[in-house]
Formats: structure tokens, sequence, C-alpha cells
């Protein structure tokens, strides 16, 4: 059975991250997506994290979220590559881009323009702050925006400070909202055959992530603070704990759970400790039990305690890396990471986070080198050899 949006075009003029992970998201679930660079091309494709992928201009910050897409150059400076626009929007169901408010519009490739010419398509701005409101005009990036947004402000050691999170996790939240925002846009419109503007805003989009902090405070008058590696339950065993040679995290939050969790330590006797005699008295005495569970840990490493906790169905996890968990057999069953044959050998890359009975996602087509796919867009659109070999000449793609 054929993906969900197979049939689907989109226009992708978005670079970095929030504006390309949201556009992966429809390209793994069948959309062809048309990549719009520059003549210089997305700027992830030359970050150095590894200096010979970068000079390939295919840093792997690239590769993460291009799979399945085709690109084409062109110099949006001059009127014939505006001219090209507009003619591929004519078949297009989505316009995806995420410069800075207006720079679409000077183009003369805003939303009113474009669905004058298209009043089917779907026009997706993705920006900081959104397209309207007193910060519309103000630059945005991820870390700002973990700044801004609250996040930052409940996450870390409060000795510590305000911590941000390992990735970019407000370009991740950006982009996958601005997926579901089209996808809902593209379903309405098989009801009302009209297109129209979707306005996504990152700080939107990052509230949005965190409702439960959000609501204690405008319900309750509740202010989340830093509690570093604790649960939002504040149950003092849902908390990273010291093992003999690293740590490992419970998850314990109930009665039972606590009681699995005393005797698979080998201590029962706390189950009869009037400390411990419910979250109450444990929350008072916290120090106490952290030192019987530590004490009990530091018999042995943290993955034998991961196995040993899980087979006495204690919620736990030991601290995996990178390189750890792409290996573990539950991702290979899922495939989460896909193996693609690519130009440059197999390549694995995360695909979708989900799985459908009918037409799941899945990474068929490599990423695409720089304008690898021009001359096969243009000619789509209805460009002849001739056509294509001037615009080449005049530097338009």
């Amino acid at each position: 059975m054929s993906k969900p949006f197979a049939g689907v075009r989109i226009l992708d003029f978005t670079r970095y991250l929030a504006g390309p992970y949201g556009t992966y998201q429809l390209a793994l679930l069948g959309a062809d997506v048309v990549k719009i660079e520059s003549q210089e091309g997305d700027e992830t494709r030359g970050q150095l994290a590894d200096k010979k992928w970068a000079e390939r201009k295919m840093a792997p910050s690239f590769l993460a979220v291009n799979g399945n897409k085709r690109s084409i150059t062109l110099d949006l400076r001059k009127p014939e590559a505006v001219e090209i626009v507009k003619r591929l929007v004519v078949g297009a169901d989505v316009v995806w881009e995420n410069f800075r408010g207006g720079v679409m519009d000077r183009l003369g490739l805003g939303y009113e323009a474009l669905s004058a010419i298209n009043p089917r398509l779907i026009y997706c701005g993705v920006s900081g702050f959104g397209r309207t409101g007193p910060e519309k005009a103000t630059a945005a990036f991820d870390g700002k925006l973990q700044a801004m947004s609250g996040i930052m402000s409940i996450t870390g050691e409060p000795a510590n400070g305000p911590t941000r999170a390992g990735f970019a996790i407000c370009d991740t939240i950006g982009g996958v909202t601005a997926a579901l925002a089209v996808a809902s846009a593209l379903f309405q419109r098989t009801h009302t055959g009209r297109g129209q503007l979707v306005d996504v805003a990152m700080l939107d989009a990052a509230l949005a992530f965190i409702p439960g902090p959000v609501s204690e405070y405008t319900v309750a008058g509740i202010e989340q603070r830093q509690i570093g590696n604790g649960s939002v339950s504040r149950k003092v065993t849902a908390n990273r704990f010291r093992t003999r040679d690293g740590f490992i995290v419970l998850a314990v939050l109930t009665e039972k759970q606590f009681a699995s969790l005393m005797k698979a330590l080998g201590r029962p006797d706390a189950l009869a400790d009037p400390r411990f005699k419910d979250w109450p008295a444990r929350t008072a005495n916290e120090a106490a039990l952290r030192e019987i569970i530590e004490t009990a840990l530091a018999t042995d490493d943290p993955r034998t305690w991961e196995a040993r906790l899980t087979a006495a169905d204690v919620p736990c996890g030991s601290i995996w890396k990178i390189h750890e968990i792409v290996d573990h057999p539950q991702l290979e069953h899922r495939d989460v990471l896909q193996t693609i044959d690519s130009r440059y050998g197999p390549m694995k890359l995360v695909g979708a986070g989900f799985r459908l009975e009918h037409g799941s996602p899945g990474i068929d087509r490599e990423p695409p080198t720089l304008g690898e796919h021009t001359g096969e867009i243009l000619k789509e659109a209805g460009y002849g050899d001739d056509e294509i070999e001037r615009l080449r000449r005049d530097a338009v793609i």
C-alpha cells in the first residue's frame, strides 16, 4: 500500500533544523519534497562536525533530516528564478519556509502572491514567534527559545543553574508541530477544497510541549523549579542513583513497585521501617532512603542492576550512550534506524518514530547532493533542455 502522503508535493524552502525536520516527517510518509536551495546550499550541509562530510556539502546534520527529498538550486534574487517557483507552485500542494518574517513577501513569493496562483495551496511559515505579536520580527534560535520558553528554568541541578537540553529541542518541537499543522491543513482541504496559511511559532510550540508545568502555575500558582534528575511525579524513588561504577535511573512510583525495589535490593526490612511507611514519610526521610538504595546499588554495575531490577518488574534504566543505543535489538526490531545505499556506501539514518499497519514511513531515497535534481524538476515543470541550459549559463539555477 502507498504511504499516506504519496502524491503530495511540497516545495521546501527551509534550512537549518526546525523547517527541514518538519518536511522530513512528511517525506518519510511519501510526500515528494522538493528542496529549493541557494547555490551555496542549506547551511547545515557544511557544518564542521566532520570535515570530510562537510567538504562534500553532506554533513551529518544535513543527512539526518533530508532523506527522501530532491534538491533544486535557484538564485531567488533573479526574476527568472522567482518565475520558476511560481511555475512549480501550480502543481504543488504545500510551500514550506522558515525565513525571517517578510523575506518571502519581498521576493514576491509570500502567501498572498502564491495562493493567487494556486488557491488550493497550503503555505506553512515556521518562525520563532509567528507572524503576529510584538516579537514577530525578533530573530530566534534554539538556545534563545529554550531560555525564553521556561524549559531551561526547570532543567538542571538547582546548585548549578539553568541547563539547556543536550540537543536542539525547540527546533525539533517546532518541526514536528509544523508537520502536524500541515497534515491537518491537508486533511481539512479534502473537505473544503481550499488551501490556507499555516503559521507556526516555535515559542508557541515549546509551551505546548510543557503543559504540566504551565498549568501547575496558571491553575494552582505552583512554580516548578529545577529538579535535577528527579521525576515530575516528585516521588523520591523516581530519580538518578549511583551504582558501583555509574548511574541508574529508577522510576518507582507505586506501592507495589516500592516493595519490589526493596526486595530486589535485599532490604525487605525497609518495608517495615516507619520512616518509609508511605510517600509523605519517604519524602521526609529522603536522605536515609537514598542511602539505603545507593548502598545496595554500590555492589554491582548499572547494566547488571538494570537487568536484575527489570526482571523484578521495577521500572529503571541505566544510562545508555548514543553509540550503545543505536545497536539495541529493540530498535533493530522496530527498524527505527534504517540503512540505505548511498553514493558513499551504506548509510544508517533515523526514520520516523512510529509505524503504520498500512504504508509505514520509511527512507527510500538517500539525501540529495546540492542541486542534484534541478534538471529533473524543471523538466517536470515543462522546461525544455535548451531553456535549462540557458538558465544554467545565466546562473539562475
